[in-house]
Formats: structure tokens, C-alpha cells, sequence
């Protein structure tokens, strides 16, 4: 039997960073997201996730900078509108953590990602549900996305480093058990 999850979206964050005039980082997160994910502990390799993310989400805490990263030069929210996970593998490791093996869609570019993932388990929570917690990480190159704005700095390097650290992390809800 696999089991469906629901998101608890209120406790849940898909965030990133990446570097900004090659000395700092630039935090950002997604604030509108949402998916599916079947999953069960003692046979993981069922699993399967789905997540849809709303490009036009995209928080930075600095107002022109999100405007400018929905405009064109970055994820051009008018035309792409969505950003796609859709898992296809997972690899189950001696160590209770996983790769989660997906495409990921930004900009209708399709790449192939691996996500690491911590199972934090299960737990039961004060209103008679089941809840289960997980952190996953991955990097990607979002020039491979055709994110390729950038500007070049008069000392070498350039505005926008070309490597996105994610980070998420979910908490689900057990909703119903499905014949597998």
C-alpha cells in the first residue's frame, strides 16, 4: 500500500540563494506552490512527488528586485507562468536518506535533477493526524533554464552567480491509503 499525503503548505518553504557580485548571497523563496506526493516508508521506491510552483511568487524581500527577476530577462512570468517538478526514480540509501530523481520545467526548458532527501518520520500530531517531515536540496545552473541575464563587473566576475542552491522543506499530513 502507498500512501497519499497531503502538503501542509503553512509549514512547508521552497527557498533559495544564489550569489550576488560574486561575494554575498541573495536569499529568495516561492510563496505560492503546490503538489502531491505518495509515499511510503517501508518501500520507498514507490514514492512519487509533483510540485507546481507560481513563477509570479517569487520573494526576494526587495520589491524591484522580484520585478525584475518576473520580468523577461529572468523568469518572464507573462509567458511561463509555472515552474514543473514531476519525480520519475528514487534511490534509497543505507543511511534512511533518498535521491529523488525528477524533471524540472523553468521557462519551458526541461532538465533532469537529482534532489537529496532527509525522511525526518512520522509523527502524530494533537488533532488525530499523521504528519511526516522532509528536507531536500539540490543545485541547479540556471543558465541551463535560459536564465541568462547576467552583467559583467568591471573587476571580473559578474551580478548574478550562475549556480541556484534549493532548499525545501515539507510537512505532510497523511490523507487516505491507495492499492498500489
Amino acid at each position: 500500500m502507498t500512501t497519499q499525503w497531503n502538503l501542509d503548505l503553512s509549514h512547508s518553504s521552497i527557498s533559495f540563494w544564489v550569489r550576488h557580485l560574486m561575494v554575498s548571497k541573495v536569499h529568495g523563496r516561492f510563496t505560492d506552490w503546490s503538489g502531491s506526493l505518495t509515499f511510503d516508508p517501508r518501500n520507498p521506491d514507490g514514492s512519487h512527488v509533483e510540485v507546481t510552483i507560481d513563477t509570479a511568487s517569487i520573494d526576494t524581500r526587495e520589491p524591484q528586485r522580484d520585478a525584475h527577476l518576473r520580468s523577461a530577462d529572468f523568469l518572464d512570468v507573462e509567458q511561463f507562468p509555472q515552474i514543473k517538478f514531476a519525480s520519475r526514480a528514487i534511490e534509497t540509501h543505507n543511511d534512511g536518506t533518498f535521491t529523488l530523481r525528477g524533471d524540472l520545467t523553468i521557462r519551458g526548458i526541461t532538465r533532469p535533477v537529482n534532489l537529496e532527501v532527509e525522511y525526518a518520520g512520522e509523527v502524530k500530531d494533537p488533532w488525530g493526524g499523521t504528519r511526516a517531515g522532509f528536507t531536500a536540496k539540490t543545485s541547479i545552473v540556471r543558465s541551463d533554464f535560459g536564465l541568462t541575464w547576467n552583467q559583467a563587473l568591471e573587476a571580473g566576475g559578474v551580478v548574478v552567480g550562475d549556480k541556484i542552491e534549493i532548499s525545501i522543506e515539507v510537512e505532510a499530513v497523511k490523507a487516505v491509503a491507495v492499492a498500489a
